[in-house]
Formats: structure tokens, C-alpha cells, sequence
């Protein structure tokens, strides 16, 4: 069985004024997915209300075996048919090994880049963001009166620094890199 890990990205666009039912869904299918074996961590980007429409669910599993049982299973299509009605388009996802959903494209038929070199680009791309992004969102948070706890501004902070992994940096990154990263 392969230990390389596992990644899911789910992309559900939820029906305007639907919101406040997906939300509840999460909140039902979330703990039944990270009680399923394998399971390493689940995470939600939510939309910015004016500026996103998806919400994007990152889940990792230990092995892509374990992961393709959870997105096969009876539980999680049962899930997905009492939530089909709130979306505007299908159930959306793509699965790769590890972390290479941030080094294929998606219409691509690319193998993805050797070991060495996504560790190499993700922790240079990784790197100014953990630098930077606290320095500029910690005032951002304080101004907007958010408590001055150490967990919440990791919370808003590792947020963020996905957010601009996945949709921002990563894709042009790699379109950059391309020659060097697929050679």
C-alpha cells in the first residue's frame, strides 16, 4: 500500500441564500470523514462573500487507498445526494497523491514533478508567505478587534496562506518554473 499521502480538492458553488444549509451539512459530514481510517486533516476555504463564489474542502488521507474509500463510500454518497439540491453544479473534485493537486494542472495529463523539487518549490513559495503574512495580517486583525490569542491569529493566518498557496501563487509559481520543475 503506498504511504505518499493523499489529497482531495472538493469545489462546491452553493445556491445563493443556501449558505447558512451547507454549512450545517459540513458540520455533519466533517466529523463522520475524520473519523474515517486514514484520515490526516480537513480543511475549508470558504468563500469571500463579494469577492468567491466555491467553497473548497482539502482533505488528506495516509494512502490514496484509504482516500478513494471514503469518496467511494455509501456514507458519502448519501452525503452528497441531501446536498446536490443546494448546489448550482455537481459534486466537483479532484484527487492526487500527496501533494501534487498544487504542481498538475488540471487539464494536464502531466506526471507531476519529482520529490525533491515540489518539497524544494512549495517551501520557497511557503517561506515569504509565513514571513510576510503574519507581519500584515496581524494588524489587520487587531484592527479589526479580533482577540489577541495566539491560536486564533495562527487560525486566520494558516488560512490565508492556503488561500494564496492554492489559488494564487502555485498555479503562476509553476507555470514559471515549468521548464525547470518538469525536466
Amino acid at each position: 500500500m503506498e504511504k505518499d499521502g493523499a489529497t482531495v480538492v472538493i469545489s462546491h458553488q452553493v445556491i445563493e441564500g443556501k449558505h447558512q444549509e451547507y454549512e450545517e451539512w459540513l458540520n455533519e459530514i466533517g466529523p463522520l470523514c475524520r473519523s474515517t481510517v486514514g484520515h490526516i486533516d480537513w480543511h475549508i476555504i470558504r468563500p469571500i462573500p463579494g469577492l468567491t463564489y466555491l467553497y473548497t474542502i482539502i482533505i488528506r488521507f495516509d494512502t490514496i487507498d484509504h482516500l478513494k474509500r471514503w469518496m467511494e463510500s455509501p456514507d458519502r454518497k448519501r452525503f452528497i445526494e441531501k446536498i446536490r439540491p443546494l448546489l448550482v453544479t455537481d459534486d466537483n473534485y479532484h484527487i492526487k497523491n500527496g501533494l501534487d493537486f498544487l504542481f498538475t494542472p488540471e487539464k494536464d495529463k502531466v506526471k507531476p514533478p519529482v520529490r525533491w523539487k515540489q518539497f524544494l518549490v512549495t517551501w520557497s513559495a511557503i517561506y515569504p508567505l509565513t514571513t510576510i503574512m503574519p507581519l500584515i495580517l496581524a494588524p489587520v486583525l487587531r484592527f479589526l478587534k479580533v482577540p489577541h490569542i495566539r491560536f486564533i491569529d495562527s487560525f486566520f493566518i494558516s488560512g490565508v496562506i492556503v488561500l494564496l498557496m492554492v489559488y494564487l501563487v502555485m498555479p503562476h509559481y509553476t507555470k514559471w518554473i515549468r521548464k525547470w520543475l518538469y525536466k
